[in-house]
């Protein structure tokens, strides 16, 4: 069934996500809660909202990669055929580095380290989802590390800055569930009642555009859902931001 609380995007509030912009590329800001194209269900989704993007172009910018519904931030558009071939062939060789922020139920043993826990789809159409699969998955490989921790009134929570080195549907989701943290808010994955929003951001992406010029980098703010947490595990705030990326 569509999500009842995704609501279409207006031209006014997806031009003010806009992050980065060029002639080859968009980077937005995308919200949490709404899917970025249409699903099973059909319903409102982001990719509607992509006609008010074109400034100047003759067509709308496409998707170079998906996030979940819930998940927010940096999201890369390609504003023409070939800006979205090369963003292609930049995802899929890992050239692309993505930075991902998540709040987790429990705090890892160790400060950072390495996720390897290979995956696969289970079953098709509305409820499917992924499992740890070691025999017959396809390679995933996460690097996280703990930037801050919180005794809370519901339970020990860790800031978490993830880097996915492969970029298989569902990743860090499943690996922090595997590893005994999973994330907050998680409707599939967690082991708590799913009481809250998912709290995973995707904080930056740094895109090699130009063979001679230096890398892209592009940061989203902190959503307001996951502002609290962060904060109480060591977040400084908005003034200090940069210092933290």
């Amino acid at each position: 069934m569509p999500n009842p609380a995704a609501a279409t995007i207006t031209a006014e509030d997806i031009q003010a996500r806009v992050l980065y912009r060029d002639g080859l590329v968009l980077v937005i800001n995308k919200p949490p809660g709404i899917p970025v194209h249409a699903g099973f269900g059909g319903g409102p989704n982001l990719e509607q909202s992509f006609v008010h993007l074109t400034f100047g172009l003759p067509k709308p910018p496409s998707l170079a990669h998906r996030l979940d519904r819930d998940t927010s931030g940096c999201l890369v558009l390609g504003r023409h055929t070939k800006a979205l071939s090369d963003l292609g062939k930049m995802f899929t060789d890992g050239d692309v580095r993505k930075t991902y922020w998540a709040v987790v139920d429990g705090i890892p043993k160790n400060p950072e380290g390495r996720i390897k826990i290979a995956m696969s789809k289970v079953g098709q159409g509305p409820g499917w989802k992924m499992k740890a699969d070691p025999k017959g998955g396809q390679t995933a490989i996460t690097d996280y590390k703990v930037r801050g921790t919180a005794e809370t009134p519901r339970g020990p929570r860790a800031w978490l800055e993830l880097h996915p080195h492969t970029g298989r549907t569902h990743q860090l989701r499943l690996h922090c569930a595997e590893m005994g943290w999973p994330i907050i808010g998680d409707k599939v994955y967690g082991k708590m009642p799913p009481q809250e929003s998912l709290m995973l951001h995707a904080r930056g992406v740094t895109l090699p555009l130009h063979a001679k010029r230096d890398p892209v980098r592009v940061r989203a703010p902190v959503p307001e859902h996951m502002r609290e947490d962060l904060t109480a595990c060591g977040f400084p705030g908005d003034k200090d931001e940069k210092a933290t990326s």
